[in-house]
């Protein structure tokens, strides 16, 4: 969806970011900023700071920042229409109607009228639940232990031992067959026309991250089969990249994310206050699963059955997660068989212990494989440290397979030069590496971070002390920062300089991307220490000649050698450097 700049603006300018920011996150005024405890990761002293003057946040510890939009946009996972939507909506603003194509229209409506029966669908089946026919459902789900606010929360349900209970409703209501066949809330045949999917179930409403409903999933009452049961596919459903649970678990404070097998685990885990709770929809973990974690947190514990069917899935997940670069550890809940078990039995503080305790995700992987051999016999033993180091070569970099040498060598009471030994055998016949982790990247060359630094503390101060822009512009034109962001930032800064005053939250709205923003955000947020006024002065003069120095260097490896024109400007610019070493600043 594209909205005008002059639109977005307005929205932006209508919605104060302390006003915002105030409904999430405690803030404390602290001289010209606001202070409090960043809301994207653990901490105990508050680095989280709020300005007013120009409407951004930054995160000293973590480096999350940006405007209103970016706020929005990070916390509730929302898209930039969406954030749009919801700021304008908060401000009692109209927005635009977005145009469509017949096609995208008819989608669209689709989509909206699937999401609203199965809306209805979800208040029938919660209302079915305190009636007569819904008491099995209800004792079923007080007999799991869950309270009254507990199944209020998760919106839960029953679906009557009649198989034609929704659609009656449904008809009643004015739905057609049409649209009843698009939504996976029937089914249809020659001898029944058509009829209820659910019936004879507790209903789970399943939920996408902006709580809308999506489909459902059933547990039958008896022995009937399957005892879960799911939606099918649907224009608004698709069980491979939605996660149960997300929708509440996205805004926990934990920065890890628990993941559990299924409906009933999340649900006990939440009421528990283990609210950073998911679990795939009645299917086994997709890599569209690790993807769509991967947008909230950097670190999962998985919380499987401890059968085998839970060491199974365990070992299926693990390699998911580490392919999109979320570390991985294993939590063990014996002698119990699942979360909900464990902490009926023995609480959460014991659970919560558990999770401080969960195993490394490559050990449990090496003590799977521990089972395979008799560590009784030399040989079974010998074989198992040969598979052990194996799987440690898979790593590509040293640190890490000297680090998991150890670790190995240490649980299993071996010498860790004998399996470095080994791992250097398994290296030299030549074994596919394991990846590195998406997230990895590699570092930047050190002067180069010292001229990124420089070029954001150069805009940063252009924002604060506006009287410092002449001289900086007449050294350092917007072309001479080092990257296409910074460029392009440097040129609206310059340009709105020159008209006025700095808006850095109207620089950052034209950038959508979370990462951007975030680098954006940076650009205005960047500090040097300094005891005093006089040696702020010396550092913006040394930071001047530092960044105009590096730009002629770069001009003149780039420059073409029959280029005279552009000679003359190096030669002319490098004249002007031992100006800028007199310059007289005043901030």
């Amino acid at each position: 969806m594209y909205y005008p700049d002059e639109v977005i603006e307005e929205v932006r300018a209508r919605n104060d970011i302390v006003d915002v920011i105030s409904g999430y996150v405690k803030l404390q005024r602290k001289g010209g900023r606001y202070f409090g405890l960043c809301p994207f990761h653990s901490e105990k002293t508050g680095s989280f700071s709020v300005s007013q003057d120009k409407q951004m946040y930054y995160c000293f510890g973590c480096g999350a920042g940006g405007n209103v939009f970016s706020f929005v946009m990070e916390y509730e996972n929302f898209t930039f229409p969406e954030a749009v939507k919801m700021l304008a909506d908060r401000a009692g603003m109209a927005l635009p109607e977005q145009e469509y194509s017949a096609e995208a229209r008819r989608q669209k409506d689709l989509k909206d009228r699937v999401r609203e029966l199965n809306r209805m669908a979800a208040g029938y089946y919660h209302r079915m639940l305190r009636t007569p026919q819904g008491e099995r459902g209800l004792a079923y789900l007080k007999g799991r232990g869950l309270s009254d606010e507990t199944i209020r929360h998760f919106g839960l349900g029953f679906a009557s031992q009649y198989s034609n209970s929704l659609y009656q409703y449904l008809r009643g209501k004015g739905v057609s067959e049409e649209l009843l066949k698009e939504s996976g809330l029937m089914q249809v045949s020659e001898k029944q026309g058509m009829y209820d999917k659910f019936w004879n179930r507790v209903m789970f409403p399943i939920l996408d991250v902006n709580n809308k409903v999506i489909g459902f999933g059933g547990r039958v009452m008896g022995d009937g089969k399957p005892k879960y049961l799911n939606s099918p596919e649907t224009v608004v459903f698709d069980k491979s990249r939605n996660l149960y649970g997300l929708n509440f678990a996205r805004t926990s404070k934990k920065r890890y994310m628990l993941v559990c097998e299924g409906y009933m685990d999340v649900i006990s885990m939440h009421q528990a206050g283990f609210t950073n709770s998911v679990a795939s929809l009645g299917t086994a973990l997709t890599s569209q699963h690790a993807m769509l974690l991967k947008r909230y947190t950097d670190e999962v514990i998985l919380t499987y059955d401890s059968d085998d069917a839970g060491v199974r899935a365990a070992l299926r997940a693990i390699p998911m997660f580490r392919e999109v670069g979320i570390a991985t550890r294993v939590l063990h809940m014996e002698p119990y068989k699942d979360p909900d078990e464990f902490i009926k039995a023995l609480g959460t503080e014991a659970f919560q212990e558990r999770i401080d305790q969960a195993e490394n995700s490559f050990l449990f992987e090496v003590s799977v494989l521990q089972r395979s051999y008799d560590m009784k016999d030399p040989d079974g033993k010998t074989r198992f440290f040969q598979a052990a180091a194996a799987k440690i070569a898979e790593f590509e970099l040293e640190i890490e397979r000297e680090n998991y040498i150890e670790a190995v060598a240490e649980k299993y009471h071996t010498s860790f030069e004998g399996l470095r030994r080994m791992v250097a055998n398994v290296l030299m016949q030549g074994v596919p590496t394991r990846k590195a982790p998406v997230r990895q990247r590699q570092a930047r060359p050190e002067k180069e971070d010292g001229i990124r630094q420089s070029q954001r503390l150069l805009l940063t101060w252009i924002t604060e002390y506006p009287g410092l822009f002449d001289t900086i512009a007449r050294y350092i034109p917007p072309e001479d920062f080092s990257d296409e962001l910074y460029r392009g930032v440097a040129s609206m800064v310059y340009e709105q300089r020159r008209n006025g005053a700095v808006n850095p939250a109207q620089i950052i709205s034209h950038f959508t991307e979370p990462e951007q923003q975030r680098a954006v955000a940076q650009l205005f947020n960047t500090e040097v220490r300094v005891e005093n006024p006089r040696e702020l002065e010396k550092a913006v003069r040394e930071t001047i000649y530092k960044v105009a120095d590096y730009a002629i260097a770069a001009k003149s490896r780039a420059l073409d050698p029959t280029d005279m024109k552009g000679l003359q400007e190096l030669v002319d610019a490098k004249r002007r450097l031992p100006e800028i070493r007199r310059l007289h600043i005043s901030l």
